[in-house]
């Protein structure tokens, strides 16, 4: 179990990078997403390289005790200046800016992990500590600076980032807002992982045993920060595909009745039939190009005064201009398809003055508005007296 506290993270984290290495790799020059890249796979890294069957593993290679408490430190602390790079580089400004703010990131942690391998060296840690060495060595000359240095240098990098994360948030919306949100409560849960690790080795200090805050508590903190970061990462990508494929299926479904009051009608509409399991952006696209190919083919049997008859009819059901527009653009749809199925026209031809007058919409049909009329009374009343004209010439 407390290895999973670990590689459980690492693995939403791994997750998470391998999502954004396509737009890796097609903008590898753009230095936000080298920024998010860069955090991602380093915080796999920490996650992994701290957990504890992993921490033998490493000090069995090399053969000295604790090394990975340097290792760990200085991946920690590469994984604090990614977060602040990434920030300075989300918000952007003035390019020189943004890359001397890069450059003093990098300077002072570099600086940060030198010290870390100093310290480490110049101390005395003989005895192999899997998972209590910042308490058991918090009296340690040299490793108590060490332990000191690292948890201050997370600290900080985790509150800065906290707070320019929570100052963007007002400022953006949708997905991408509710992914920066969870980033912000899981740096919120690094800050406590920060102050429940001082709080048990100040304790060591004093005299007192609180190790199992370290022990204990920290281990599970961490873990679910860093799920809740990477949810973070994960959520804006993932949220806008989810998104976007479902606003295709709902058009698509909208877009049936229209669809199949042309396949019968207009030859060759619907013709190419994908499989259902196809993407919904891909089904979608087939369905609009079968609908416009069957319009095409009805543009000649349009009737223009029959187009204005039923809009001033809707009108007076109560449309608005909008939706009488889409109850007259599906009225002549309807009766052009009957006109070009050889039904006779719902209204005779002496009523209307002569032969129907054709015309081309000086604008395209919005063609989810036109597939959702053709359920309105107005739509519906043609086909009744269409039916009747029928019945007439039948008799």
């Amino acid at each position: 179990m407390h290895a999973l506290a670990y590689y459980v993270p690492a693995a939403v984290a791994a997750v998470a990078f391998l999502c954004r290495l396509p737009g890796l790799v097609r903008d590898r020059r753009d230095p936000l997403m080298l920024s998010v890249g860069g955090l991602l796979l380093i915080a796999a890294a920490v996650f992994c390289l701290a957990a504890p069957p992993t921490i033998a593993a490493v000090n069995d290679v090399t053969g000295i005790p604790n090394f990975s408490a340097p290792l760990v430190y200085s991946v920690l602390t590469a994984f604090c200046a990614s977060c602040l790079i990434l920030v300075v580089n989300w918000r952007g400004g003035d390019p020189r800016a943004v890359r001397r703010a890069t450059r003093w990131c990098l300077g002072v942690y570099s600086a940060v992990v030198v010290a870390l391998v100093v310290l480490f060296a110049l101390a005395e840690a003989p005895v192999e500590r899997l998972r209590d060495l910042d308490t058991y060595y918090a009296r340690t000359p040299f490793m108590r600076e060490m332990i000191v240095l690292y948890l201050t240098a997370h600290c900080v990098a985790v509150v800065a980032t906290t707070v320019l994360c929570w100052r963007w948030v007002r400022h953006i919306h949708g997905w991408l807002r509710a992914g920066v949100v969870l980033m912000v409560l899981g740096y919120l849960l690094n800050i406590v992982y920060d102050s429940v690790k001082f709080a048990a080795v100040l304790a060591r200090w004093t005299g007192r045993d609180w190790d199992w805050l370290s022990t204990d508590v920290a281990p599970p903190v961490a873990s679910l920060s860093g799920v809740v970061i990477g949810m973070g990462f994960l959520l804006p990508m993932t949220g806008q595909r989810a998104s976007a494929r479902w606003r295709a299926h709902r058009t698509y479904r909208r877009l049936e009745p229209l669809w199949r009051e042309l396949r019968d009608a207009v030859p060759g509409t619907g013709v190419v039939r994908m499989p259902r399991w196809s993407p919904p952006e891909l089904l979608l696209t087939q369905r609009r190009a079968d609908i416009h190919d069957g319009l095409l083919l009805l543009t000649p049997y349009f009737d223009a005064d029959l187009r204005r008859r039923a809009h001033a009819t809707a009108l007076r059901y109560g449309a608005t201009p909008q939706e009488a527009d889409a109850i007259a653009d599906a009225a002549v749809t309807v009766v052009a398809v009957q006109a070009k199925t050889g039904r006779p026209p719902p209204f005779p031809a002496a009523a209307q003055g002569g032969a129907p007058q054709p015309f081309a919409p000086e604008r395209p049909f919005d063609l989810v508005e036109v597939s959702g009329a053709l359920r309105h009374p107005v739509v519906a009343d043609l086909r009744h007296r269409a039916d009747r004209q029928e019945s007439v010439a039948a008799s």
